[in-house]
């Protein structure tokens, strides 16, 4: 199966996704680079403008920490999850402690920040993966400053118990939560998720009942996938879930490396979404979300770039920023007489996607000279 090319194989005795999952970050040049990591410094600090629950423009400090990943990771993974890469096995307690002091000293204490954003490449509050003393101060002391936190989880970890005792310490945070797809079989067999939209919609439940907020991630074109049913299913998901959802963040898909989706992708075998695919999902969706007070952000992490979602490029700088601008305004208006001639090539892609079988999501190459194109991976 290694040396097996395509989405059909060679013919050799399949083997679980679990496998496929787990095979790049076990190799050795996997583990050099995650052991090359300083554990006492964070992965990275940066500031953001933001905006505030009650609608405040404000700026947010993200805090991304080096930890050991997360426990889902460690019994199978996600396809298109990367953040093995970022990891360490060996992460201490006292290492987790420097790096909240090193985020601090990049910040100055988050001077002039009222948000700050901690990541851990896995559930906050899961002790398995982060020691119970770092986050009983990471809330208490971003509750003292009078910061807006919000963390991540997994659907699966949001314990009754547990989501009490993070309210006790920081009340009224917000929880992050990767559904990614309101559809189990996606779950399932895209997206190797690990939990079913049942367990997530008991999370949602728990979470209020706590009185937390509730930010529910999307992603867009999740792998085998068509373009068009990416987008049709999205605005389907989007429109049950924002109703749930305090905040809903789609994420369009970026190629991380050494997942099932870097492998497709560099087999010609997946393309990233078109930016004009999140254009129409926005303006598709929003009048009908418009009365749910649920902020909707679209986030095109490497927007623009070829491994993440874009256009022909003579458009992509302009239409990312109408789409990071939308995500603060609201407004449909910062999509006003945005156009190009690839918007046809998109179109045409769209309508073959309803009325042809599509290969998985391949896509259309949107760059590059047709003869490098038409030759073998």
């Amino acid at each position: 199966m290694g040396d097996a090319c395509g989405l059909l194989g060679d013919g050799s005795k399949a083997v679980k996704v679990h496998h496929l999952v787990k095979a790049p970050e076990n190799s050795v040049s996997s583990i050099s680079r995650r052991e090359s990591w300083d554990a006492s410094r964070p992965a990275t600090v940066y500031k953001t403008p933001e905006t505030l629950p009650d609608g405040t423009p404000c700026t947010a400090a993200t805090v991304i920490l080096r930890t050991r990943g997360c426990v889902w990771w460690w019994k199978s993974g996600c396809t298109f999850c990367g953040y093995f890469n970022d990891v360490r096995d060996d992460v201490t307690v006292d290492d987790l402690f420097a790096q909240w002091d090193e985020a601090k000293r990049k910040t100055n204490d988050f001077d002039g920040c009222s948000m700050v954003k901690v990541y851990t490449s896995g559930t906050f509050f899961e002790d398995r993966e982060i020691p119970v003393e770092f986050q009983d101060l990471v809330l208490k002391e971003t509750h003292e400053l009078g910061l807006h936190l919000i963390v991540e989880a997994q659907a699966h970890l949001c314990h009754p118990d547990k989501l009490a005792w993070v309210a006790e310490r920081h009340p009224g945070c917000t929880v992050a939560i990767g559904l990614e797809a309101l559809d189990d079989t996606v779950l399932r067999f895209h997206c190797n998720k690990g939990f079913s939209t049942k367990t997530w919609r008991k999370s949602v439940d728990d979470l209020r009942t706590a009185g937390l907020r509730v930010k529910t991630y999307l992603l867009f074109k999740p792998p085998f996938m068509s373009e068009g049913d990416a987008l049709n299913l999205t605005k389907e998901w989007l429109r049950e879930v924002a109703p749930l959802s305090d905040e809903v963040s789609i994420n369009p898909m970026n190629i991380q490396k050494g997942t099932i989706v870097d492998r497709i992708f560099r087999n010609r075998e997946y393309r990233p979404p078109w930016l004009w695919s999140l254009v129409e999902m926005i303006e598709c969706t929003h009048d009908d979300i418009a009365d749910s007070n649920c902020r909707t952000i679209v986030h095109p992490t490497a927007g623009g770039r070829i491994r993440g979602a874009h256009n022909c490029k003579k458009c992509d700088t302009e239409v990312v920023a109408a789409i990071e601008r939308y995500s603060v305004s609201r407004s449909l208006d910062e999509f006003r007489g945005l156009d190009c001639d690839c918007k046809k090539v998109w179109q045409a892609e769209i309508f073959n996607d309803s009325v042809l079988p599509a290969p998985l999501g391949s896509g259309t190459d949107r760059r590059g000279l047709a003869v490098d194109l038409a030759r073998a991976p």
